[in-house]
């Protein structure tokens, strides 16, 4: 019996043995390779270097009402209403605006005329100076006593330096309610333009008086512009406010915002005259029939207004500031925020500000940034 099975057996075994034996090959062949594979030379693949960081979105902040932009020595100087104080951003990019710290500039003393409901701040620098023109009243909700004030600084850097009150800027013949003042230079001589009352009632209008130095308006106060058109008066209020200058080849634009800021319908309007026109002749003046700039629901901007003017770094575009809220219904409180565009002349020369572009949307950062 010991002889029936065992030549089978080792046949089996030394078949399999050959079978592993071969196994054993392929599998050392096979790590042999995987171990040889890296002293090859590697195989280089191309690359698609990173999209340059050209691209901002608006809006610049969260919040900030009545923005204001001035320039100056390769900087850009930004402000915006803050209710409680003056403050200034200082940044070498204004698509960098978030990224920028702001310094408060002036604190009103609490019981002062001016020590409360402090609005729309402008920087210029004149005469070698600067100076902050701002709207303020008592502290409290009695806005009818607001009135336009003025500060200055002999530092070069406006976020230094100390700021002195030089007190209300106004006409003593006619100093009723006054807010937004802006300041146009023409024909080598200064003049103040600000939205104020007729004494009679609150429709707010626009004037314009003579400046005799920064701080000191001379002369008649004349009237500019009232609310007249439908786009204008909705409210109540009924309102024209918010006057900017903006020039260019041989015009001048007063451009403005119209209809109450609590209303979607809050838009900007624009007076144009010539560049050697007398401003102070309402017939200097040619008034839009339609607004220039007005909210856009599809693109998350209503009661688009109170705006300003910049030229981009390297002083080949230029670029509308302005304030919007991101829904409809949200007043003039704290939810609006500052958003810019770049905009563009039509043939005739006048500015063509376009439909205001969508939120959260890439935007190429202005030239030179």
């Amino acid at each position: 019996m010991r002889d029936f099975a065992p030549q089978p057996f080792q046949q089996l075994m030394h078949s399999g043995s050959r079978w592993l034996l071969i196994v054993c090959i392929v599998l050392a062949v096979a790590c042999g390779k995987e171990k040889a594979a890296p002293a090859l030379s590697p195989v280089t693949q191309p690359t698609t270097p990173p999209a340059p960081d050209n691209t901002f979105t608006n809006p610049l902040l969260p919040s900030g009402a009545d923005p204001w932009v001035a320039q100056k020595d390769g900087f850009y100087y930004y402000m915006n209403t803050t209710y409680t104080d003056l403050r200034i951003w200082k940044t070498a990019k204004m698509s960098d605006l978030s990224l920028a710290n702001s310094t408060t500039i002036w604190r009103p003393e609490a019981n002062s005329p001016a020590g409360g409901n402090l609005w729309a701040p402008e920087l210029y620098f004149l005469d070698g100076k600067w100076y902050v023109y701002y709207s303020a009243g008592p502290a409290g909700t009695n806005l009818g006593l607001q009135r336009t004030w003025v500060l200055e600084n002999s530092a070069a850097d406006p976020t230094t330096g100390t700021w002195i009150n030089k007190g209300r800027v106004y006409n003593p013949n006619a100093d009723f309610w006054a807010i937004d003042g802006t300041v146009l230079e023409q024909n080598n001589k200064r003049y103040f333009i600000w939205s104020g009352h007729d004494g009679v009632n609150g429709i707010q209008r626009l004037y314009i008086s003579k400046m005799s130095n920064p701080w000191t308006l001379t002369g008649p106060r004349v009237e500019l512009s009232s609310p007249e058109h439908p786009w204008e008066n909705v409210g109540p209020p009924y309102v024209n406010e918010g006057p900017e200058i903006i020039k260019h080849d041989n015009k001048t634009f007063l451009v403005y915002s119209a209809s109450f800021c609590g209303t979607d319908s809050y838009a900007l309007g624009m007076l144009t005259s010539t560049a050697t026109a007398d401003p102070m002749l309402p017939a200097s003046w040619t008034k839009s029939s339609k607004p220039v700039f007005t909210q856009s629901p599809v693109n998350r901007a209503f009661a688009t207004g109170h705006n300003g003017f910049f030229k981009s770094k390297d002083g080949q575009e230029d670029w509308l500031i302005y304030h919007a809220n991101s829904n409809p219904g949200e007043g003039c409180v704290e939810k609006r925020n500052p958003r810019m565009q770049k905009f563009t002349w039509n043939a005739d020369g006048t500015p063509n500000f376009g439909t205001p572009v969508a939120i959260n949307t890439p935007l190429t950062k202005p030239g030179g940034e």
